[in-house]
């Protein structure tokens, strides 16, 4: 304790640390009612924070012998961010006692962007953590209901970044953006893209692969959950267990069905397709459960009710359905099953179960587009026969629209995101996603584990 301290200050902490290149980790405030600059937080992992000397309440009288009382935090910053080596605060420590934190172990999956730059709410942009939809997080702290503390996770600088908190994320969120969020993905009815056709790998029979696969629950969850963060830990797949769904999703045209022949050609005893279900009365040369599944009316509207189907939907007056069952059936055989849905139906599917991993196939540029397809064919429903036609530019600009329009509204949910600008090389980097899938440690939402 230095001499000349007057006897009221008897509860003064003189506190010296040395700073190197590295910002202190604490913001300041000036408490309104009494005009005092107290310290606001103490960033988890940081200067003060290792130092033990500086809590959430503190008093700063002096820095460096400045005095602060009349000094604005922006000002006082700038005299911490211009000293280099000891800096000496003179602190009324806080009465409250600080609670040993016991976070830290929580990890989660980002689901938007965040550049805190531009947050005009953030107290402190400098002590704000950026990241990218995608990224894993490690909490450190949430003391603060709207701001948390969070590291990138594996990043080996101790320091935390301020986040904004799951609620007031949502909250904000929900009030910025509620007409985007009120319109589930509408396909178009009137050509090729209102129509599914991934019903079959086989190529005859083309015009009964073109039933509308629709999820009847489409639209009214989509309004109330926006997305924010999702609490993940890590996951490897065992050896006697099922392995993991892979649903592939993407645009109409863009080239999904033929990876998907593609990988199961590659490896007939380790891949699997599900077998629909139809209504439509069995042709002489098909097989009970080879092509189809043969039920009767009656029957699929039953278990429509009963919620036994993924998709289903209506083609000239035949029901056509893809049921949880038959993706059961293909995980019993111990096989990959390969399952291509509409993206509004991979939230149905997230489950202890099943564990989707979900792959997003985007197209490339319009005019990567025009160049690579201009030979190609794509299903078309606008004849009686449904014969293979060349895209047209419609189709092309509704498949960049329609891959834009999946993105936004269910980009949080793929794990990864393949642009098939050339077959054989969107084929390598898929084939390398699934070896890495069956081997490799991924992060999973918490719920799949402790459900």
């Amino acid at each position: 304790m230095p001499d000349d301290i007057g006897d009221e200050e008897d509860s003064v902490k003189i506190i010296r640390l040395v700073k190197n290149r590295e910002p202190l980790g604490a913001t300041i405030k000036k408490d309104e009612p009494t005009g005092a600059v107290v310290v606001a937080r103490i960033m988890r992992g940081g200067a003060a924070d290792r130092s033990g000397l500086i809590h959430v309440g503190d008093e700063l009288r002096e820095v460096n012998g400045i005095p602060v009382e009349d000094k604005s935090p922006e000002e006082i910053i700038q005299i911490l961010a211009q000293s280099q080596g000891a800096i000496t605060f003179k602190i009324i420590p806080s009465i409250k006692e600080d609670t040993p934190s016991k976070e830290g172990k929580m990890f989660i999956k980002a689901l938007f962007d965040y550049d805190p730059n531009e947050d005009k709410a953030i107290p402190c942009k400098e002590a704000g953590l950026s990241f990218k939809k995608g990224d894993i997080l490690q909490i450190m702290s949430q003391d603060d209901a709207t701001w948390w503390q969070a590291k990138h996770e594996g990043d080996a600088n101790p320091r935390a970044g301020l986040i904004p908190s799951k609620h007031f994320q949502e909250r904000r969120l929900a009030l910025r953006r509620p007409e985007i969020l009120v319109q589930p993905l509408k396909v178009s009815n009137r050509k090729s893209s209102g129509f599914r056709r991934s019903f079959r790998l086989s190529r005859k029979d083309k015009k009964t692969n073109k039933s509308m696969y629709e999820c009847k629950k489409s639209g009214q969850y989509d309004t109330a959950d926006v997305p924010t963060y999702e609490e993940v830990t890590p996951y490897r797949r065992q050896m006697n267990e099922n392995y993991r769904l892979v649903v592939l999703v993407g645009p109409v045209g863009v080239g999904l069905n033929e990876l998907k022949r593609k990988l199961l050609i590659s490896d007939t005893q380790h891949y699997g397709v599900t077998v629909p279900h139809t209504t439509r009365p069995r042709r002489s040369q098909e097989s009970d459960g080879v092509e189809y599944v043969f039920i009767s009316k009656h029957l699929f509207e039953t278990d429509v009710q009963n919620n036994k189907f993924i998709e289903y939907g209506e083609y000239k007056n035949n029901y056509y359905g893809t049921s949880i069952d038959s993706v059961r059936s293909v995980l019993a055989k111990n096989k990959v099953c390969l399952l291509d849905v509409q993206p509004h139906t991979v939230k149905h599917l997230r489950t202890l179960e099943f564990k989707p991993y979900v792959i997003f196939i985007k197209p490339p540029s319009i005019e990567r587009l025009r160049e690579t397809r201009k030979n190609a064919k794509i299903i078309s429903s606008r004849d009686e026969q449904g014969a293979a036609k060349p895209f047209t530019e419609e189709d092309f600009q509704e498949m960049i629209k329609s891959a834009q329009i999946m993105e936004s509204q269910y980009g949080h949910l793929f794990d990864k995101t393949i642009v098939n600008d050339d077959l054989t090389m969107a084929f390598s980097e898929l084939k390398t996603t699934f070896d890495k899938l069956e081997t490799d440690t991924h992060w999973v939402p918490v719920s799949w584990l402790h459900s």
